[in-house]
């Protein structure tokens, strides 16, 4: 009998408009566009304007995008899963209000939180299901609304972020395409580095904690990114390692969009050319958990079937990991 892999088979994506450019954050906080791209590759990053607008929002687009592309019918599709750091409430999920906007009648939902790395975490998922045989398709959306839980007037976290949505469907391949392998790690030690410290459970929401603008993401830029280099670098290369391949065997390093330098680092320590690294990071800044299907629904055009990508992805908490994939169609002109 053959085995059963978890391929992608649709991509979608949706940004939002307005455009936050470099020039205007000057306005805000003590920075320059040279500072801005020579630490970290960001250009400028899209922001979702408009009242009452969320996380759903952007996800719903995406999807949108994803079924009007590929054909799919929604009241086909088993799962939808939204990876997201901002959902739209804090116990409602996001993933089953998309769903029920998108058509997908059949289908059960749930949100993944693991910061940077929830689409990736996500994939995991996905493939695991559809591995076991019990569902044939899964609707992988990474959405996040990261201008509604930054401080503007904090340099060291909104010269990064923006806002965005990516979508992938996960169906059943007979041949052998699709995901191959992953390593996903974690160490809670992170959470003292990249955290929100008021709005959970430890600290609920009072008049205090939001006027000391403890509702917002702080960040300890160094330590984020000394862990970060070495443990995207470290996860990519294991990945190689385990699998049997080298440089020459890898078509696209699909990593993480949070800073220029660290997606390079990991480029190198796998031994991949520029030309065969993903990037978006200079149009969107860090979307989150949208920079890994953005990623693909920018290249889309590029990929051919059977091509070997290699995922890496690093998140608060802290967490990281890596997965191999190959892709499993050549897209329609």
């Amino acid at each position: 009998m053959t085995k059963i892999t978890a391929a992608i088979s649709a991509v979608g994506k949706y940004v939002p408009d307005y455009i936050l450019t470099n020039k205007e954050l000057e306005s805000y906080v003590d920075t320059n566009d040279e500072w801005i791209t020579s630490r970290t590759g960001i250009k400028e990053r899209r922001i979702l304007k408009g009242e009452g607008l969320g996380t759903s929002f952007m996800a719903i687009k995406a999807a949108e995008d994803l079924l009007q592309k590929s054909g799919t019918n929604a009241a086909e599709i088993d799962l939808v899963i939204v990876a997201t750091a901002t959902p739209d409430l804090p116990v409602a999920s996001t993933a089953v209000y998309v769903a029920t906007k998108i058509g997908a009648i059949n289908a059960f939902g749930y949100d993944l939180q693991a910061a940077c790395s929830s689409f990736l975490y996500g994939m995991s998922n996905a493939a695991s299901y559809i591995e076991s045989g019990r569902y044939k398709k899964i609707l992988l959306i990474g959405a996040d609304k990261m201008s509604s839980i930054i401080n503007y007037e904090d340099r060291a976290t909104c010269i990064i972020f923006g806002d965005g949505a990516g979508a992938a469907l996960f169906e059943p391949n007979n041949e052998g395409l699709g995901l191959q392998d992953e390593y996903l790690r974690s160490d809670g030690i992170g959470r003292d580095f990249l955290r929100i410290e008021a709005g959970g459970s430890i600290m609920p929401p009072t008049l205090e904690t939001v006027n000391a603008k403890k509702h917002f993401v702080y960040q300890e830029g160094k330590t984020v990114f000394k862990y970060a280099v070495s443990n995207m670098a470290d996860v990519s290369e294991k990945m190689l390692t385990r699998n049997n391949l080298t440089e020459k065997d890898i078509q696209w390093l699909v990593a993480h969009q949070a800073n220029k330098r660290i997606i390079q680092a990991t480029a190198n320590r796998v031994g991949v050319s520029a030309d065969k690294v993903m990037m978006n990071i200079h149009k969107y800044g860090n979307t989150t958990s949208a920079t890994l299907p953005l990623l693909l629904a920018d290249y889309e055009d590029q990929l051919k079937k059977g091509d070997n990508l290699i995922f890496a992805a690093f998140g608060g908490g802290f967490t990281w990991g890596s997965i191999y994939l190959k892709w499993a169609y050549n897209t329609k002109n």
